[in-house]
């Protein structure tokens, strides 16, 4: 890896070799928005039932509470990454943390549909230029490897483990308080961290050409979003087929037929593969318009060296095989075993201990022994979390397998988050911060979202599976026993293909990244401009 040592600026622009004394106060500042904006992509998924009654949205429209915010956010990050490089990470950070706090207001108001996803998508819209400021900006701040890895490991940490915060609050908040509440509580905490980050987080922009690339925003934005979307028709083409198949299957059965119906596969819809191949298309021609362009929005350079490269490989792997841990996890907790949204939350909790204990470790170690171990070992712990919730049943105690199954995958997840950051945006250069960190946001995203579709299609599939030959043996159609166990073989299957896509992360780990600790350059120009 090329290593870029230069010397950080002080605040007010004077050349020093001191790095910027309030770092870790800036730090502080700017997990609060990271931990903001990971817990939004989890922390409506409790409330949906209690939003589609409350604002009486259809079945065939609640998806959007989710899409529109994913669409937008997938979208957009690649541009917001850039904005941020060249406007200004702690401008582009303000802003986006004010404009979040503005559509969750509105989100939180919703007396209707429209207006509640119209909220979802600018939520998406600010997120994408929150997400890549806040770690650009802990990239230029922290250029000393040690105390570089430290700031990973709270990233990584958050990273890791606010997807299982954000279940436990959206359960506490929808059944204690209401479900408007899911979106007001990101307005203490995004205005707070703004009043913090005017005196604490410094200014940096990227020095040189800051022209910005118009086609390449135009064409990756809706190259992404046009996957992310054909991606989710997918997910909900195949949940939508499971249930009409089970609907026909039950009538059959009513009326003496052995004959069962297998579902469509959500792969079948014609629709969504317009959208993915269309967006591919889309991206391959943003490729072509990048190599030609003078100053590009995301230089290959940044893709192409082997390191980032296979950190952003593993992103997408692991972002694909997490989905399943927390969508699936969190079914499996109330529709099988019948824990309320608040129960069901603190049940996810041990991922979040994991992550804690292996991210303060991993921290410590990066500098040492260097990311590709740390790597590796985290994709197998993780797979192995996976695994072990795969043998979970319709009656299995929480301390026998969900329990040391969350450990695990959450052991691993901080040993992967926090050399995967670090690696994914060292080296990149600090023209180039935003822009690489946005791909690292990028990755998980897209990751996340093809993820939600493979799963949510093999899952339904081994659901349809079991019920047909349930039935077929002689089952009682109506004994809700037959539906919980199929449930049951859905999630574990979704647990099972999550754990080889984990441990396919950990080979592209192993066989791909070949930076040592003596590759983590030690810094990047910070440039402050006020």
């Amino acid at each position: 890896m090329t290593q870029h040592k230069t010397t950080p600026a002080a605040p007010d622009g004077a050349g020093t070799d001191e790095p910027y004394e309030r770092r870790w106060l800036a730090l502080g500042v700017i997990a609060m928005t990271v931990l903001l904006v990971i817990l939004d992509a989890t922390i409506v998924n409790i409330a949906l039932p209690a939003v589609t009654e409350d604002l009486g949205i259809s079945t065939a429209s609640q998806q959007w509470i989710v899409t529109a915010y994913t669409l937008t956010f997938g979208g957009f990050l690649l541009l917001g990454g850039r904005i941020a490089d060249f406007w200004g990470r702690k401008r582009t950070y303000l802003v986006g943390a004010a404009g979040f706090a503005a559509a969750s207001a509105l989100g939180g108001f919703a007396q209707n549909e429209a207006i509640l996803f119209g909220a979802r998508a600018l939520q998406g819209v600010f997120g994408a230029l929150l997400a890549p400021a806040s770690l650009a900006l802990i990239t230029v701040l922290f250029t000393e490897p040690k105390e570089r890895a430290k700031a990973f490991g709270v990233y990584g940490a958050i990273a890791g483990g606010g997807a299982a915060i954000g279940l436990l609050a959206g359960g506490v908040l929808t059944e204690y308080a209401d479900w408007r509440w899911c979106f007001w509580v990101n307005l203490p905490i995004a205005l707070l961290a703004i009043v913090l980050a005017i005196p604490f987080v410094p200014e940096s922009k990227a020095p040189g050409d800051t022209s910005y690339d118009i086609p390449g925003a135009a064409l990756i934005t809706l190259g992404l979003a046009s996957i992310v979307y054909g991606s989710t028709r997918v997910a909900e083409a195949s949940q939508t087929n499971a249930a009409e198949a089970a609907e026909a299957n039950a009538a059959a059965m009513a009326q003496g037929s052995t004959r069962m119906v297998s579902p469509a596969s959500g792969w079948s819809d014609g629709p969504a593969w317009l959208f993915i191949v269309g967006g591919l298309v889309l991206v391959a021609l943003f490729v072509v318009v990048e190599l030609r362009t003078r100053n590009p929005l995301l230089p290959m350079r940044i893709v192409l060296d082997r390191n980032r490269g296979g950190a952003y490989l593993t992103s997408t792997l692991v972002g694909a095989g997490l989905i399943g841990a927390f969508f699936f996890l969190s079914l499996y907790f109330q529709q099988v075993l019948g824990y309320e949204p608040v129960v069901a939350g603190v049940a996810s909790l041990p991922v979040t201990l994991g992550v804690f204990i292996s991210a303060g470790v991993s921290s410590a170690m990066l500098p040492r022994i260097g990311p590709k171990p740390l790597m590796v070992l985290g994709g197998i712990l993780a797979a192995a979390g996976l695994f072990t919730l795969s043998f979970v049943g319709v009656d299995t105690g929480f301390w026998q397998l969900p329990f040391p199954g969350q450990v695990l995958l959450g052991l691993g997840l901080g040993f992967t988050f926090v050399p995967l950051s670090n690696l994914a945006l060292v080296g990149a250069g600090v023209h180039d911060a935003g822009a690489a960190s946005a791909m690292l946001n990028a990755t998980q995203q897209v990751g996340a979202s093809i993820g939600t579709a493979v799963l949510a299609s093999l899952s339904v599939a081994a659901i349809s599976s079991y019920t047909a030959d349930s039935l077929a043996s002689g089952a009682n159609p109506q004994d809700p026993a037959v539906g919980l166990a199929a449930q049951v073989e859905g999630y574990t299957t979704a647990f099972t293909w999550a754990s080889v896509l984990l441990v396919a992360g950990a080979l592209v780990s192993a066989f791909l990244i070949k930076a040592t600790k003596e590759d983590l350059p030690e810094g990047d120009a910070v440039v402050h401009v006020g």
